[in-house]
């Protein structure tokens, strides 16, 4: 009696608790109400059965439960049981299945007007590429990455030349037009997903995978990594922001084409008048002055840690992670594995970032990926590390009067 009125139970506060449960989808910002439908038609049918099984459990139990003097009857065959399992569970299993297969018969089958917008994934950062003027995407290679060429593209291709590339972790879209994202992984599996497009998929790496949906509220909604990547997998976010054509197309034309950022420095002066002004920027962070070029680089820093995915697993407030915070870390003797010792200046870490894997702080798993960054930008980011103090020192103790 004890069992059946707990199954009861359990049966009563599951279907309670699936109604007035707080965790529910996100509200649909694209065509897929397909999927909230079959999710709907999974919950249903399973529920059913699992109020049926229980329920006949507690019949099962109550019907035949021991009673002194009666012998149970042995029963080795049913045949007509058997039959209505077959059929329900056949029916059910139908109902389940044949949904999913309708709605993947059109997740596969991509709009002809679709945009085509490229994703590429690597710990734990996303970049976006679109289509220029030609309206194709250039071929692309993970042989050809590198600081200046993060996207691995062709430069011999000349469809890849007017490709409009986004090299931070926010893309924009075009509302009530559909999208499909091709999907690039240059590491380990990852998975791009946008909760209120529920559409998704798999990035495996050495292949293309795709998707495609149709952007139909406008909003900013935020990008989630949906596959364990390793320990930064839960920053590794972004956001796309849906929005009308003509703030679309002002956007797009903002960010530079795949040829703009290969072009070569347009001269020699021009480049030395850069450099000074960079090495004058990064004198002025250093000696704990103000300035307007020092500002910049800062900002262009922490824009950096952020887009490079640095504060998966830095924090900037002194809070442990697992990599070294940042607060206070210039200037500090640092303690390596082996048990050497090392000061953290700019030369510490510039080598650090270009080769996280040579050498180990005591402490910490060596688990940072060897990101792909340009002199400038490397500049850029130790001048915002640099930025972060150290705390103040505590103030001296008074001595006691005599």
């Amino acid at each position: 009696m004890a069992m059946a009125a707990a199954l009861v139970l359990i049966v009563f506060a599951s279907v309670l608790f699936h109604f007035v449960s707080p965790w529910w989808a996100t509200p649909l910002a694209s065509n897929w109400r397909q999927m909230d439908d079959t999710l709907t038609i999974t919950f249903i049918i399973t529920g059913i059965f699992f109020v049926l099984i229980n329920l006949f459990l507690v019949y099962t139990l109550l019907r035949f439960r021991h009673r002194e003097g009666r012998i149970a009857a042995y029963a080795p065959e049913n045949k007509r049981l058997e039959r209505w399992l077959i059929i329900a569970t056949s029916v059910a299993i139908m109902g389940l299945l044949a949904p999913g297969l309708f709605v993947y018969a059109a997740y596969v089958t991509t709009p002809a007007n679709a945009l085509q917008v490229e994703v590429v994934g690597q710990q734990w950062q996303w970049r976006f590429r679109y289509p220029g003027a030609g309206g194709k995407l250039g071929r692309s290679s993970i042989d050809l990455v590198s600081a200046a060429n993060p996207f691995g593209l062709d430069p011999a291709d000349p469809s890849g030349q007017d490709n409009i590339l986004v090299n931070n972790n926010e893309m924009h879209l075009p509302l009530n037009k559909p999208v499909k994202m091709l999907l690039r992984s240059q590491d380990v599996l990852h998975d791009f997903f946008v909760p209120p497009f529920r559409a998704r998929m798999n990035m495996v790496p050495g292949m293309v995978t795709s998707f495609w949906f149709t952007p139909d509220k406008a909003g900013r909604y935020e990008v989630l990594c949906a596959q364990l990547c390793g320990v930064g997998h839960s920053g590794m976010r972004g956001y796309v922001v849906v929005e009308d054509e003509a703030s679309f197309q002002h956007w797009l034309k903002a960010q530079p084409t795949f040829a703009q950022t290969m072009a070569p420095a347009p001269a020699t002066g021009a480049v030395a008048a850069a450099t000074t002004a960079v090495a004058a920027a990064a004198a002025i962070v250093g000696n704990g002055e103000s300035g307007a070029n020092a500002d910049a680089m800062v900002a262009q820093g922490k824009a950096l840690s952020e887009s490079k995915a640095c504060v998966a697993c830095h924090t900037v407030d002194g809070s442990p992670r697992v990599g070294p915070t940042w607060k206070g870390l210039f200037g500090k003797t640092e303690t390596m594995e082996n048990g050497s010792t090392a000061q953290v200046d700019e030369t510490y870490l510039k080598n650090f970032i270009r080769n996280p894997q040579a050498r180990v702080v005591k402490g910490f798993t060596p688990m940072m990926p060897k990101i792909e960054m340009t002199d400038a930008e490397l500049e850029a980011l130790v001048a915002y590390i640099k930025s972060i103090g150290v705390p103040p020192p505590a103030a001296p103790k008074q001595q006691a009067q005599q």
